[in-house]
């Protein structure tokens, strides 16, 4: 039975990235289509009326909106290849309780530090950096931090990585531990195709953080 999978995004997307590491992890083929989303597409719109966002995966002509909704949508649609959450309840728990974390604590904290200048600039920094610093505690001396295979929170943190070259922050030197993991992703080839070009996305950045410091 073929299976149409659509995939709406915008290509520097923290949150795209995660559903496009997902797809390649399962070995599921997609439809990326690029969104401008200064001039979303009616696709776009009638597939999420409520908060008309990216991602939106669209499987058989059916939407899933959210990021972390549509990995874990993901994870159960296509079960026979590379578990993402793992099977025991409390695990499961215990890994969405880590990525909500990165989505509640760790993006409000980059963008400040992205978006600020001066004294609140260092104190979102600093914020971030603690934030980091916990996550760190948790992986402690694991490969991943389901253990020794890769999954829905390395999904749910590893776009943040692509980021940090743009932001002038060194993980390695503030997080060793989390330095290491995050290469240890990027050997992945689900996660080499998904981020993008460092210095794209740096250039990307920099015009869109001017424009929104001049609001």
């Amino acid at each position: 039975m073929g299976e149409e999978v659509i995939l709406l995004d915008f290509w520097p997307s923290l949150f795209g990235m995660r559903v496009r590491i997902a797809l390649r992890e399962k070995g599921v083929e997609f439809d990326m289509r690029e969104e401008d989303l200064s001039n979303k597409s009616p696709l776009l719109l009638k597939m999420n009326p409520v908060h008309k966002k990216i991602p939106i995966l669209v499987h058989n002509g059916k939407p899933v909106c959210e990021s972390l909704l549509i990995v874990q949508y993901i994870d159960e649609s296509w079960v026979r290849e590379s578990p993402l959450l793992p099977s025991d309840p409390y695990e499961r728990a215990r890994a969405g309780f880590w990525a909500d974390y990165v989505d509640k604590k760790l993006y409000p904290a980059m963008r400040t530090m992205w978006l600020s200048t001066g004294e609140a600039q260092e104190a979102g920094k600093e914020e971030f950096i603690e934030f980091l610093k916990v996550l760190e505690g948790e992986l402690g001396d694991k490969a991943y931090f389901g253990g020794e295979t890769f999954g829905y929170v390395d999904v749910s943190l590893i776009p943040f990585y692509s980021w940090f070259y743009a932001l002038d922050f060194s993980i390695v030197e503030e997080c060793p531990k989390l330095g290491a993991w995050a290469k240890r992703c990027m050997q992945r080839e689900s996660v080499a195709k998904s981020l993008p070009d460092q210095h794209k996305l740096r250039d990307f950045l920099l015009v869109l953080q001017k424009k929104l410091q001049a609001k």
